[in-house]
């Protein structure tokens, strides 16, 4: 997996985790400007998600996208808004991190 991409990606699922964070601020989608930023960074990640496809495999790319975003979505409640981080949790998350490495590192497809 060449740098671009792999940039590229990493934007995706900042875009995706901004989106998320967005849509708890809109309140049900009650309020207009966070209402807005859900749209643009969903948007964004998809767009920014599809250009990665070119050249990484859909489950990859799609198993690094969603792992990371909930680790980086999890982080975000844990520190915005005070969410609780328990055992479980955290053996979840490092789970979700395991596979992504594992992804990464061992599978065959991840460079094709």
């Amino acid at each position: 997996m060449n740098m671009n991409v792999l940039l590229i990606l990493l934007g995706a699922i900042a875009s995706e985790v901004i989106g998320t964070t967005f849509l708890k601020l809109s309140e049900g989608f009650t309020r207009p400007l966070p209402n807005l930023l859900v749209v643009l960074g969903y948007g964004m990640s998809f767009y920014l998600m599809s250009l990665t496809l070119k050249q990484i495999p859909l489950g990859i790319a799609y198993a690094i996208w969603s792992g990371l975003g909930t680790v980086a979505t999890v982080a975000v409640g844990v520190l915005v808004w005070k969410e609780h981080l328990d055992l479980a949790r955290i053996i979840g998350i490092g789970m979700i991190i395991g596979g992504v490495l594992v992804l990464n590192f061992l599978s065959q497809t991840a460079a094709a």
